[in-house]
């Protein structure tokens, strides 16, 4: 296959560099590039690497790193980290790369992101693809006791332990949460290199998962605790794509509230997936966002949105 143009750089931001990563030249006659929002809260773009196939659909794909992330600079001030600020980082960032109308798609916590994004009807968004996020951390946390309490009994005492004795750096602890994580979190062993190098610059520093979410999936005790857009979906004004796998933490239960409370929106199911659908089966995945960007660009091109 023909190689796809890469390139890289930064964007300024509050006095800081933010990094991103476009691969592609250019977009077809009725394309638009797509911008990517990667999770965490606190993680990197590398776990989103396998979407960059979608440049060879005749558009850009464009990856960066949120402030405090992967190769951004990563300031130590647990205050900054607050949702106005990636909101207000993620328009910086399209203007910089001079982005006037876009796709957007968001992982988990970038979906989150996407969601309050969307909310806000800002000009130049094409659609909105939501891979793996609830609309609230309510559901989420309600979600996630559920599965935790199908985990067996002694790693859910491992976790219950060193949860009250607030030990949840201990190495044993950190073996118990991949129990979950393995059924939850990615199913394919070993996991992808991208992922295991997204989720290792979250290790390194995790202040902004901390801050924001807590010390695991399944244990929310940071400030995203209350969060929810659940009672403003229906702001939400742009053609809208819902992915989550069939094992994912994200449950069928929460894309389900998503398309529910948003008219016309679609929901694909990955039956084979976890919280990685994208990566844990990439070329049906692949597949289903490129007939979503490009049915709506010809509907866009038809003037029927």
């Amino acid at each position: 296959m023909t190689a796809v143009t890469e390139t890289e750089g930064f964007v300024d931001f509050r006095g800081h560099r933010v990094f991103y990563r476009i691969v592609g030249s250019g977009e077809a006659p009725g394309k638009y590039p797509l911008l990517t929002l990667h999770g965490g809260p606190g993680a990197a773009h590398d776990c989103l690497e396998p979407l960059a196939v979608l440049a060879r659909t005749g558009r850009r794909v464009i990856f960066y790193d949120q402030l405090g992330c992967g190769r951004s600079d990563q300031p130590h001030d647990p205050a900054l980290w607050t949702i106005d600020l990636f909101l207000e980082e993620l328009a910086v960032v399209r203007r910089a790369l001079q982005l006037p109308a876009v796709h957007l798609l968001g992982l988990s916590w970038g979906g989150m992101l996407g969601l309050e994004y969307a909310t806000r009807q800002p000009p130049g968004i094409v659609s909105l693809i939501v891979a793996s996020a609830p609309a609230s951390m309510r559901q989420w946390m309600d979600e996630a006791r559920r599965l935790r309490a199908e985990l067996p009994d002694e790693v859910q005492r491992v976790l219950d332990r060193h949860e009250r004795a607030g030990t949840t750096d201990d190495p044993e602890y950190q073996r118990a949460m991949m129990v979950f994580y393995e059924r939850h979190v990615c199913r394919v062993k070993p996991w992808p290199d991208c992922v295991q190098r997204s989720i290792g610059q979250l290790m390194r520093n995790p202040e902004v998962y901390l801050t924001m979410n807590g010390p695991s999936e399944f244990h929310v005790t940071g400030t995203l605790r209350e969060w929810s857009v659940e009672e403003r979906l229906g702001l939400v004004r742009v053609p809208v794509l819902v992915t989550s796998g069939r094992y994912d933490e994200c449950t069928p239960a929460m894309a389900e509230t998503i398309q529910r409370r948003i008219p016309g929106s679609e929901w694909v199911l990955f039956e084979e997936s976890a919280h990685f659908s994208h990566a844990e089966e990439p070329e049906r995945y692949a597949s289903t966002v490129t007939a979503f960007l490009e049915r709506v660009e010809r509907d866009r091109g038809r003037g029927t949105l």
